[in-house]
């Protein structure tokens, strides 16, 4: 799926693939990097593509940082050029970060230089090398592609009973919400009907013992 521009990331399912094609400003050391969020099942097979222009000497270091948002890293490569495939396996359900930064060597100053950033996410049954399956297990292109389309199915299977469940979490803690409103409202409106009464009692007791009424 080639998507317009990067500020089109976000949360993707698993069975998805994520293609972006980008220039990436050279930046003083320091600087923060572009992050690309996907959302990934746990134990799923991730395998993220980059591919980078230039040549390494002409001013410019790009360095890649895998990570989830729970702090598990999946892979830092340094000073990347040309094409750069990284492939591992998720450690738990959570979204994770591809962070690319190009940062400009030592005694460098700001001169416009860039490098073409080529970014590709598989997940899932995408990241599986379908052809070496094929000629490992000697099947006929139908039944690879059958093996394919049953597993793309099994994740979508996976991900529609996780929102389901999520949506079943969600609504319980709605409908404890509202019990809880309700009666905080209901004690609320007996402690004000209770203390408008107290106060009724105790300003005729008042003015009685005044002699006003």
């Amino acid at each position: 799926m080639r998507l317009p521009s990067l500020a089109t990331t976000g949360l993707l399912f698993a069975s998805l693939a994520q293609g972006l094609k980008f220039e990436l400003q050279a930046q003083p050391k320091g600087h923060s990097p572009r992050c690309i969020r996907n959302y990934v099942g746990a134990e799923t097979l991730v395998v993220v593509s980059a591919t980078v222009s230039g040549h390494r000497g002409d001013g410019q270091r790009v360095d890649i940082h895998i990570h989830d948002t729970l702090g598990n890293e999946y892979g830092r490569p340094k000073d990347v050029v040309g094409e750069q495939r990284m492939a591992f396996t998720s450690h738990v359900e959570a979204a994770f970060d591809v962070c690319i930064s190009n940062t400009l060597d030592s005694g460098r100053h700001g001169s416009g230089l860039s490098r073409q950033i080529e970014l590709d996410v598989d997940i899932g049954a995408d990241a599986r090398d379908w052809s070496a399956i094929q000629a490992a297990e000697k099947l006929k292109p139908v039944e690879i592609e059958l093996k394919r389309i049953e597993e793309v199915v099994g994740e979508i299977v996976h991900q529609m009973e996780y929102l389901r469940a999520r949506e079943q979490k969600l609504r319980d803690t709605n409908e404890s919400t509202n019990e809880r409103v309700k009666w905080f409202a209901v004690t609320v409106m007996f402690t004000l009907l209770g203390l408008g009464a107290w106060q009724v009692v105790y300003l005729r007791a008042y003015f009685r013992s005044k002699h006003l009424i």
